[in-house]
């Protein structure tokens, strides 16, 4: 037996890493893993260092965690403030209040998923509320993902083409359509439903801000009446 393997295997015995016996005979760890991979002592104080590595990485893996929660938190309430400043000018803007209320009323409300999205099968109503994020909110065009929901008899490529020359939106925005069916298999929405997506937790957080914000803003202007 080689002398470098005879000592190995006492290091190995005495609970030690590849890379333990590596550090102190320079022996590659693929030779090392030949001379262990079939002894079950060797594969038993395999799992012990897991074991031992892993109860070691708790406390700093629970650090890393809590880090990270306290960074987003803090880059979520820079998005809060940021947007209570922008209220303040944009208060005064049709187009931004009918959009808040569109998305007060028909909004995707949960916000950790970051999708600001509205669906509606008004064509009037979706295009009020593009007009809110391309005009007011300044989102580019490439952001603002349009999904379908369509009856088997709605053909797809007919009501992509007029939804998009409608909202003036190309069709490359547009994902595929998902078809539904209902009690009745028949046409019951002339256009189906629109769904207008951007992915952002950002704005997200802006647009529950300013909504919150305008409840305030509404009911003190009620109370001076």
């Amino acid at each position: 037996m080689r002398k470098d393997r005879h000592l190995a295997i006492q290091l190995r015995r005495q609970g030690k890493s590849y890379n333990e016996i590596y550090k102190e005979l320079c022996v590659p760890k693929s030779t090392l893993y030949l001379w262990f991979k079939n002894n079950k002592w060797s594969q038993d104080i395999k799992r012990n260092l897991i074991k031992k590595t892993q109860i070691l990485a708790r406390p700093q893996l629970k650090a890393m965690a809590l880090a990270n929660k306290n960074k987003w938190e803090i880059w979520h309430e820079k998005c809060r403030r940021d947007a209570a400043e922008e209220f303040a000018r944009l208060k005064g803007n049709q187009l931004f209040i009918a959009g808040l209320m569109l998305y007060w009323g028909e909004g995707d409300k949960v916000i950790k998923n970051g999708i600001v999205r509205l669906s509606n099968s008004d064509p009037a109503m979706i295009k009020v509320f593009h007009s809110f994020l391309n005009k007011v909110l300044r989102v580019s065009a490439e952001k603002i993902v349009i999904k379908l929901i369509l009856y088997p008899d709605l053909e797809e490529t007919v009501h992509k083409k007029f939804w998009s020359k409608f909202l003036n939106i190309p069709l490359t925005q547009f994902r595929t359509s998902a078809v539904i069916t209902g009690k009745h298999a028949t046409r019951r929405l002339s256009y189906g439903v629109c769904s207008i997506e951007v992915y952002s937790r950002e704005l997200k957080e802006k647009i529950f801000t300013w909504i919150k914000l305008y409840q305030e803003y509404f009911t003190r202007g009620s109370c001076m009446v």
